[in-house]
This record gives C-alpha cells, sequence and structure tokens, in this order.
C-alpha cells in the first residue's frame, strides 16, 4: 500500500529578517550599523528542512502552528510555494507567528533572536494520527523551543513507527543550555537517526571529544549523523564511524544549510542509497543551499545533489541497496544499516 507522503516534518515555521555581514560586534547605545544585505525570508528548521526535502523530489506533508496574523500568511503561502502541504499547519487563536532576526558575521558565524509566539502552544494535538498514518518517515525539529510537543514527542515517534514509519530529530540548539537528558534521552530511544551539528552533538552527550559524543549517542539507539562544517560530515552507528569531506563552497550565507543538509540525507536514504552516499548527498546539500541569502533560494534539485555528492565522494551509489517498499506493516529499517 502505497502511502500518500514520503515525509511529514513536525516543527517550527516563521519569517526569518537576515541581515548582516555585521563587521564588527552588535553595538547597544542606539548606534546605527549599516550591513550589505537584508532579507524577509522563510525560517525555522523545520520549514527549512520540508522545503529542501520537496525540491528534492520527495512528498511533504507540514504540521505545526502559525498564528492568524500576516507573518503566518506569509509562512503558509511560502511553503504551499515550495510544494509542501499545509492542510494540518494549524492557526493559533490567541498567539502570534514566531519571528526570527537572524545576524550573520563574515565568519559564517551568526546571532539568532528569536521571539518563541505560538510555538509554546504547539502539541500533540497538532499532529494527526492520520497524517503520521500517511507518511513514511517522519522528521521533528527545534525540540527545544515548543516544549509540550517535546514532552509528548517519544509517544509521537514510538506512533509512527507503529505505524510503519521511521523517524529522525533535529534537537537544534537549547536556548536555556540545559540539554535535559530526562526530556531528550526518552526520545532517543524512538529516533532512528538523530542529526545534530557538532556542539550540539558535544552538548547533548556532555562530552567535548565529537567522536565519543557521537558514540555515546548512538549508544542511545539512533543513527547518529552530525554536521561538522569544514570537516564534512560523520555518521556513528553503533561504534562504527562513517566521515566525508565538506562539499567545496563559496558560501554567501550559512543559513539554514545544516536544516538542507537534513533533508539531503534523509531524502538519500528514503531512496535507498546506502549510509555513505547518503552523507555525501546531504553534505552536498548543505553546501549548495548557502549559494544564496536565506534558507530556501538556492535549494538544490535531486540532479544537482547528486551531481555535487560526487565530488564529495566519487563513490557515490545511486542504487537502492534495500527494499523501499511502502507498506505500513514492513517498516522500513534503512536507519540501522
Amino acid at each position: 500500500m502505497t502511502k500518500p507522503f514520503d515525509l511529514l516534518v513536525v516543527g517550527d515555521a516563521n519569517p526569518d529578517v537576515v541581515v548582516g555581514p555585521l563587521r564588527g560586534p552588535l553595538r547597544f547605545g542606539q548606534r546605527e550599523q549599516l550591513v550589505e544585505h537584508g532579507g524577509l525570508v522563510l525560517g525555522g528548521s523545520a520549514a527549512i528542512m520540508a522545503c529542501g526535502a520537496a525540491r528534492l523530489g520527495l512528498r511533504v506533508a507540514f504540521a505545526g502552528r502559525v498564528g492568524d496574523d500576516p507573518a503566518g500568511a506569509f509562512v503558509r503561502a511560502a511553503l504551499a510555494a515550495r510544494g509542501v502541504d499545509v492542510g494540518s499547519l494549524v492557526t493559533d487563536p490567541g498567539l502570534p507567528t514566531p519571528l526570527t532576526t537572524v545576524v550573520t558575521a563574515g565568519d559564517g558565524d551568526r546571532a539568532i533572536l528569536t521571539a518563541p509566539g505560538c510555538l509554546t502552544s504547539t502539541g500533540p494535538e497538532d499532529v494527526p494520527r492520520d497524517l503520521v498514518a500517511a507518511a513514511r518517515h517522519v522528521h521533528a525539529a527545534s525540540f527545544f523551543l515548543m516544549p509540550r510537543l517535546a514532552r509528548s514527542l517519544a509517544a509521537l515517534f514510538a506512533l509512527a513507527h507503529g505505524l510503519g514509519a521511521t523517524t529522525s530529530l533535529d534537537t537544534n540548539d537549547d536556548p536555556a543550555g540545559r540539554w535535559d537528558k530526562q526530556l531528550v534521552d526518552p526520545v532517543l530511544r524512538v529516533t532512528d537517526v538523530l542529526l545534530p551539528n557538532a556542539a550540539e552533538a558535544c552538548a547533548l552527550a556532555g562530552e567535548p571529544q565529537l567522536v565519543l559524543a557521537a558514540a555515546f549517542l548512538a549508544g542511545q539507539g539512533p543513527t547518529v549523523v552530525v554536521k561538522d562544517g569544514a570537516d564534512g560530515a560523520l555518521a556513528c552507528v553503533a561504534t562504527r564511524l562513517t566521515r566525508v569531506p565538506a562539499a567545496p563552497a563559496d558560501p554567501v550565507d550559512t543559513v539554514g544549510a545544516g536544516d538542507s543538509f537534513d533533508a539531503g540525507f534523509v531524502a538519500a536514504r528514503l531512496r535507498g542509497l546506502d549510509l555513505p552516499s547518503s552523507l555525501a548527498v546531504a553534505a552536498a546539500c548543505g553546501s549548495l543551499s548557502t549559494r544564496a541569502h536565506g534558507g530556501t533560494a538556492a535549494q538544490p534539485t535531486w540532479d544537482e545533489a547528486i551531481a555535487a555528492a560526487r565530488h564529495v565522494s566519487p563513490d557515490v551509489n545511486t542504487t537502492p541497496h534495500h527494499s523501499t517498499s511502502q507498506d505500513p506493516s514492513t517498516p522500513d529499517t534503512w536507519s540501522r544499516t
């Protein structure tokens, strides 16, 4: 039985105001500072990942919340324009759409200021069971920004497994800096793929050495796939480590590159590519997304991603290495191989 969607993405969606690069420290005291670029673009880790996956050819649905305001209308239209199904994007009756300002620096770093708005009210009731049943894979993002959803995510992922779907999680940063293990650990036990960056992996594990952190997290159950900046990416399954180098890039804007990486990895695995090839595709997608300002403007097509991935790793194999059956009674085990 074919499922209607390859991917259900659950999480945050908001406008991003991206300005920069800022040459020097951010100054207060009512000082005005000029930057070279400013833009209003679609933001939110989950939203950017959903758009990247749709651009790669997946059938994508989105579940989350926006406010009943112009920012919410902007988000809904932007997702739909990129081919993402927004039939389950809830309009919050009382809280506004989240808003984020991203200040980029010349070295690729950035500061992120977010007013969470209706993220605080996003919860399990916003993810219909029928929609979970309709998807081959469920991905969640911005775990720490949505405390109600975070507390119920283990149950949601367990439901997805019971309905024949695989799962992935990108926690993103924890603004509070707590990285609460009592909150995270139950989710990791039902997460097939964890997709942190290097700093997030170390914080989640409480371990400063990246390889040890990845191995520790993999010991909780998931395949751990880490975005490691200029050092490329690595994947850890149990104690087995796979690395790929960074894809060549002359970045214009790195906002959302990690989310495009996530989209590339999930798309590659759902197409049946093996782990090393999927890692190379993910690295290529992250790199290619930096060609333009904002998180979605330069996301690649599947053919572009494969061509770039072969520059990262000439051994990229596009022949499916496993069954891509969409029968929900036979869950896909791609994350464990």
